[in-house]
């Protein structure tokens, strides 16, 4: 592991503190998870992912109009109550 100093609030040492006495676990443990979560949850939504996530769902609803394409305008204005509709 390499050592790497940083700063926190006191209110987040307390915090940590508090969850790392709970589980029985140093406080670098905690930070380390918590790292750890949030590269997991930045990879989950990296540009490649986010790319086949939006690919995953076309074609998967329908909305029974032949024109939303086209008139997609109008029928926001319709759906929100916009005073143009």
């Amino acid at each position: 592991m390499i050592p790497q100093q940083i700063r926190l609030t006191e209110e987040q040492y307390r915090r940590i503190k508090t969850l790392a006495e709970a589980d029985y676990v140093s406080t670098a443990h905690v930070v380390r998870d918590a790292i750890a979560a949030w590269l997991a949850q930045c990879a989950a939504y990296s540009g490649a992912a986010r790319w086949e996530r939006a690919l995953s769902v076309i074609g998967k609803f329908d909305s029974g109009l032949s024109d939303a394409a086209v008139n997609h305008d109008a029928y926001l204005a319709e759906a929100y109550g916009s005073p143009d509709a």
